[in-house]
C-alpha cells in the first residue's frame, strides 16, 4: 500500500440494485476520464449483464465490478478460455483519493470467492497511467495493446492478465 493510501474499512461487494444503476448513469468524471462517463443510449448496467455493487460499511455505492462480455471491449476481444474478464468502475469523487489498492483488493477477493482462482484479463486504455499503476500493482501484467476507433477516434487499450497463481493482492 503506498503512502498516500488510507485503508477503507468495510468494504464489500454486494448484488446490484437499481438503485445503484441508477446512480451510475448519473456518474460523470473529469478531464479525459470523461471517456467512461454514461453515453446516452448505453445500456442500463445490471445483475443480468455481470455487474455487483461495491459498497462502504454504510451501504454507499463507492463503485461496480463486472465479469464476462461487459468487461471486454466491445468487437474487441474475444472470451479466452478458462480466463475470467474483470472490469470496474469508482465513483468519480473518489478517483485518485488513494482507495484504488483497497478497492481493487476486495473486488479480486470477490472475484475469486465467485469464480475460483483462475486467470483474470483486464483491458485500461493506453493514456490511463493512474489505472496502469493499480492494475500492476494488484499482479497484472502487460499482455499486448489493442487498437480500434471509438466515437470516430481511434484508441489504444492495454491487455493485462493476472495469472491463477498471482496470490493474494
Amino acid at each position: 500500500m503506498a503512502d498516500d493510501e488510507q485503508p477503507v474499512p468495510g468494504l464489500r461487494v454486494r448484488p446490484l440494485e437499481t438503485r445503484d444503476a441508477e446512480a451510475v448513469a448519473s456518474w460523470r468524471y473529469q478531464g479525459p476520464w470523461s471517456i467512461y462517463d454514461p453515453r446516452p443510449g448505453d445500456e442500463p448496467i445490471s445483475v443480468a449483464a455481470g455487474y455487483d455493487a461495491v459498497v462502504d460499511d454504510t451501504g454507499s455505492l463507492v463503485g461496480f465490478v463486472c465479469v464476462g462480455q461487459e468487461a471486454r471491449v466491445p468487437g474487441l476481444l474475444a472470451e479466452a478460455d478458462g480466463t475470467i474478464d474483470i472490469g470496474v468502475g469508482m465513483r468519480p469523487d473518489l478517483v485518485g483519493r488513494g482507495l484504488g489498492r483497497h478497492f481493487g483488493a476486495v473486488v479480486l477477493d470477490h472475484v475469486r470467492a465467485r469464480h475460483g482462482d483462475r486467470p483474470l484479463r483486464a483491458v485500461v486504455q493506453g493514456w490511463n497511467e493512474r489505472s496502469l499503476r493499480l492494475a500492476r500493482g494488484l499482479g497484472f501484467r502487460d499482455a499486448g495493446t489493442h487498437q480500434c476507433v471509438q466515437d470516430g477516434k481511434p484508441v489504444t487499450y492495454v491487455l493485462l492478465v493476472r495469472p491463477a497463481e498471482a496470490g493474494r493482492p
